[in-house]
């Protein structure tokens, strides 16, 4: 923007293209602007003046400005990453999401892409390595791979589709199996049924092409308790005695927001199992009422699992359950078409998976909707950005909240990663640390050398 303003169409031009050893090229990046410009020119010198006020003037409007933060980053701990050498990941995608990010819309209303400001490849060279899974192990040695993004309440909160797909290359099967047997990849969507969830299926399933057969809610009594009204629960204090002693009023009360992420899972046509969390101070009642209320309610499935107390041991019954319910046939489906008009779309997972009444755009929301669509960006799925603590926007309201109207604060772009995300309320988007973080309390035991104080 600096550089536009303070100089002429000629200067700009002559800067970005110049004249080398008595010759003037593109860069190859470039021909991808002159395409999206419509300019079918190869040689610098044959531009019109017009066409070059076009390809040299990027012309950002900055109240539109969506990309607010650059990062110089060196980081050693990247240089040694070597997994994923196959020809066929060498990230011809990455780049060109990379490539499609928009970082601004220009006077005239286009919008104004990575590739336009010519960063693609030194993005592609940044993400290189960062970009492949890392392989690391559970505590009884079952491989896992961490590869995710931020969470599902900001953004789609999901293991990566490259870490879903070498797990499914790698699941191995029990000795004495027939020749067959399959083995089972578990992928985790961040929070409940309305948030990691539904982006897992409405956004990442699309993008994949895989579908589930299954989808585990893994549910406490502590936070169906927290649902039932019991009191509020404060990082660092004591809980209080409805969260340690039998409450079974409580419990029972905040099982119609377990009920309501069985309905919305359903929604997608998959099968539902419940893993009951167990902790030491929970109630045989307790676990029998939630197991009862899960059932009634519509799961296919409901175990209590130990592992917190046992480890593998702990979850095996649960483990066992889910290779059995997922032996039929999938009918798993999508919750809304693509094709659908951009506020539509956000009205259909506000009203089918969060109760809602229906929606309120904000004036800024209305006019970035109505951008997006002349961009070209209607058919991009959508990303709800919402509080965690309710299925509203409002985390007061717990339990399953019905008679309220859906603020739409904004919708922003992302159009590299392929989705378009609404703001609900007050929700922020960079998450902070409280004042008293947990890490205070993580440490190692000089002793035994072994962790102390995640729990």
């Amino acid at each position: 923007m600096f550089h536009e303003a303070t100089q002429s169409d000629k200067a700009l031009y002559s800067r970005l293209v110049p004249t080398k050893k008595g010759k003037r090229e593109f860069a190859p990046l470039m021909f991808k602007r002159l395409k999206k410009l419509g300019i079918d020119k190869t040689n610098p010198n044959d531009l019109t003046p017009e066409e070059i006020n076009r390809f040299a003037r990027l012309d950002i409007d900055p109240e539109t400005i969506t990309w607010n933060r650059v990062l110089d980053t060196n980081d050693r701990f990247l240089r040694k990453i070597t997994i994923g050498q196959n020809p066929t990941e060498q990230g011809h995608d990455m780049k060109e999401r990379l490539g499609a990010m928009v970082v601004a819309t220009s006077k005239r209303g286009d919008a104004v892409t990575a590739d336009d400001i010519g960063v693609t490849g030194a993005l592609a060279v940044l993400m290189k390595d960062a970009i492949k899974p890392n392989l690391m192990q559970t505590l009884q040695g079952t491989p896992v791979f961490v590869h995710a993004g931020p969470f599902a309440n900001i953004a789609h909160g999901n293991s990566s589709i490259l870490a879903d797909r070498v797990a499914l290359k790698l699941a191995g099967t029990e000795e004495g199996d027939s020749a067959n047997r399959v083995g089972y990849v578990l992928t985790e969507g961040g929070f409940g049924a309305d948030m990691g969830m539904e982006k897992f299926c409405n956004i990442k399933c699309r993008t994949s092409g895989l579908k589930p057969n299954a989808t585990v809610i893994v549910a406490t009594t502590r936070a169906l308790k927290m649902h039932g009204g019991g009191p509020e629960v404060t990082p660092g204090k004591p809980l209080a005695d409805t969260y340690t002693k039998e409450d079974l009023v409580t419990l029972k009360e905040g099982c119609k927001n377990l009920v309501k992420h069985i309905q919305n899972s359903k929604k997608f046509g998959v099968k539902v199992i419940v893993g009951i969390n167990q902790f030491a101070t929970d109630t045989d009642a307790e676990l029998q009422l939630i197991r009862d209320e899960c059932l009634a309610g519509g799961a296919d499935g409901a175990v209590i699992s130990n592992h917190w107390a046992k480890g593998g041991e702990g979850a095996r019954a649960l483990a066992e359950a889910v290779v059995a319910i997922c032996e039929g046939e999938s009918d798993f489906k999508f919750l809304y078409d693509l094709d659908l008009p951009i506020e539509e779309k956000i009205g259909i997972i506000a009203k089918e998976i969060y109760g809602a009444d229906g929606i309120e755009l904000s004036d800024a929301a209305k006019t970035q909707v109505e951008t997006y669509t002349r961009q070209g960006y209607r058919n991009l799925p959508i990303c709800m950005a919402k509080t965690q603590y309710s299925f509203s926007h409002d985390p007061k309201l717990k339990n399953v909240p019905s008679g309220f109207t859906l603020p739409i604060r904004s919708v922003r772009l992302s159009a590299g990663a392929g989705f378009l995300y609404p703001i609900l309320g007050d929700m922020q988007t960079m998450p902070g640390l409280g004042t008293r973080p947990g890490f205070w309390e993580v440490g190692l035991d000089p002793e035994s050398g072994r962790v102390v104080g995640l729990f």
